[in-house]
């Protein structure tokens, strides 16, 4: 499967983006879905995932602000951000995996990735 990011850009503190992830090449209900970010001079971290039935998960930093949802027509993953903070300044990527996982399974053993697409959070 083929994944490409968009959505990012510049937002001024508390305000909202939708990043969004379109999926090709492969059967996407098959997968269960991620997205990650990387700040500058930090390790790729998780944000939140989606499994193949629903479920969801979220990192602790971005609980109750950011929403995770997936259309299977349009083969599409999006991150729904709000009230962003200076913090949340990262290159976003999205990934995906055909293995199934719950709960903090969900965080890790991504083999598919997308290009990252910048976000920035000014104060």
């Amino acid at each position: 499967v083929q994944l490409q990011a968009s959505g990012g850009g510049l937002v001024q503190a508390g305000g909202s983006l939708r990043l969004s992830c379109a999926a090709s090449g492969g059967t996407f209900g098959n997968y269960r879905m991620g997205w990650f970010r990387q700040a500058p001079g930090k390790e790729r971290e998780f944000v939140a995932a989606i499994s193949q039935f629903g479920s969801t998960f979220f990192e602790d930093s971005v609980k109750g602000r950011f929403t995770i949802s997936r259309d299977s027509a349009k083969k599409i993953l999006y991150l729904q951000m709000n009230t962003l903070k200076p913090e949340d300044t990262a290159v976003y990527y999205c990934a995906a995996d055909p293995r199934y996982a719950v709960g903090l399974g969900l965080k890790t053993w991504y083999d598919y990735w997308g290009q990252g697409t910048q976000v920035t959070v000014s104060s």
